[in-house]
């Protein structure tokens, strides 16, 4: 394990048995934990995490890609310190410098005319609000997502959040509909020339450079979708720039593009959910939409927004934004003073840490390594992202493209726990791992990470061989 010369303070509240007890007690059961033996986190100092009898772990899941900057980033926590001390909150009925300041730096990141900002507490909530200015706006009902698409867990959002898992049997999304996902590894077409990747997938198809065969059929769909599953008038489209929960997947290069256009001809407008690909995560670029060579009408933002701090926006035009005032929209703690200080202090420390362009850098190295991985192991079916948003699929084996037993999947993942690494699982069936760490981490910490999962990976091979 790479060096770390911070040593987190002695644990010294409840012992482990008792905190499990309560969370089994008096926690709601919908929120499940990772691992059979549950972590107790103690305590973070940027890449790394520390449980409650002091191991550490290099964290490649960050809060589900939300500690953008680093656990405790001592700029952010120095600023977050100071406001604590001048003010904690006073709602938006009132000016204070930090939100008109921040609003300000963070407005000036995103393209003409995208500058009105509207800040929420949430990712679902600020993909609830866009939903309901684009409605307003265009006077239409009809909102469209992409199968796999993850939005949120709100009445609205899970009209377009299209993974079964996330959603409840009770009515939901009046006027969502959901469109084929042109995914280039698991869907009907894509293949080894497709996606704006580092790595590309193994399936072979007949696209050759700047003519992509499999985005102009994932198009036809979508218009068969535009054509017989919608008024002729629609609200709008909302797509995250590379899927995050469904565990990595990138469109076929141009696809967002003509998207955008079919839906602006239907009066609708795009909103893109960067919940999981701003701030510098795709590593190309600043906003993963940018990637796309495209210009939404509504961007939604949240995780990495505060680096851990409960904050969320929506930034759009001034003519869309000026369709909320046909009521009175209202959020008591968006954009209250320590919101956007400690927003403010985020996009400070990405930019003097050089985050965006280590995240290229090493994400590129990730990838590149985890791709020796996938081409040694015949279970490991797809390495995808760009940056430092990394899905590693699992696969029973590549011609098949099934998922990987979940029992399987859990060995590897406990495996990788024991030897101090931490990442997520996404995908229908959860069998793809999400890497999404803190943009901090090294090309030491990501050779590290490769050595765990090699190893895991042996471990899984002499155990199926084993049982043979």
């Amino acid at each position: 394990m790479p060096p770390c010369d911070f040593v987190p303070e002695k644990y010294e509240s409840y012992p482990y048995e008792r905190m499990l007890k309560i969370r089994r007690q008096y926690t709601s059961p919908s929120l499940t934990t990772y691992y059979k033996k549950p972590l107790l986190l103690h305590q973070g100092h940027m890449q790394w995490l520390f449980d409650h009898e002091g191991r550490r772990y290099l964290d490649l899941f960050a809060g589900i890609a939300t500690v953008g900057v680093g656990h405790c980033h001592p700029k952010v926590t120095a600023a977050a310190q100071k406001q604590l001390g001048r003010l904690w909150h006073t709602a938006s009925v009132y000016m204070h410098p930090a939100i008109q300041e921040y609003t300000e730096k963070l407005t000036s990141l995103l393209p003409d005319p995208l500058k009105v900002l509207y800040i929420t507490n949430s990712g679902s909530e600020a993909n609830d609000l866009a939903m309901v200015m684009a409605r307003l706006y265009t006077r239409n009902f009809d909102i469209i997502g992409f199968r796999g698409g993850y939005h949120g867990g709100s009445p609205y959002t899970m009209g377009v959040t299209s993974i079964g898992n996330y959603k409840q049997v009770l009515p939901h999304g009046s006027g969502c509909q959901t469109t084929m996902l042109p995914d280039v590894f698991n869907g009907p077409w894509g293949g080894s020339q497709c996606r704006d990747s580092p790595v590309q997938t193994i399936r072979k198809c007949s696209c050759s450079p700047g003519s992509c065969h499999a985005k102009d059929r994932y198009i036809e769909q979508f218009k068969d979708t535009l054509d017989t599953c919608v008024p002729k008038k629609i609200a709008g489209f909302i797509a995250e720039p590379i899927q995050g929960v469904n565990g990595t997947v990138q469109y076929p290069v141009g696809f967002l593009k003509e998207a955008f256009e079919l839906v602006h001809e239907r009066g609708g407008v795009c909103i893109a959910d960067e919940v999981q690909t701003g701030f510098g995560r795709t590593g190309s670029h600043f906003w993963g939409f940018e990637g796309h060579g495209v210009v939404p009408d509504i961007v939604t933002m949240a995780k990495g927004i505060g680096n851990g701090f409960p904050m969320a926006a929506v930034i759009t035009k001034a003519e869309i934004a000026g369709s909320l005032a046909q009521g009175l929209p209202f959020n008591t703690f968006g954009g209250n003073p320590m919101a956007c200080i400690v927003g403010s202090a985020v996009l400070d420390a990405i930019e003097e840490d050089g985050l965006q362009k280590n995240c290229e850098a090493v994400g590129t190295h990730l990838l590149r390594e985890f791709a020796k991985l996938r081409d040694e192991f015949e279970i490991v079916g797809d390495v995808r992202g760009k940056g430092l948003m990394i899905g590693i699929q699992m696969v029973k084996n590549k011609e098949s493209r099934q998922p990987l037993p979940a029992e399987e999947i859990s060995e590897i993942f406990e495996d990788c726990k024991d030897m101090g690494l931490l990442f997520g699982k996404g995908g229908t069936h959860f069998q793809t791992f999400r890497i999404k760490p803190p943009l901090c981490i090294t090309k030491e910490d990501a050779d590290f990470a490769v050595d765990v999962f090699h190893t895991a990976l042996t471990r899984h091979k002499k155990r199926t061989a084993a049982a043979k």
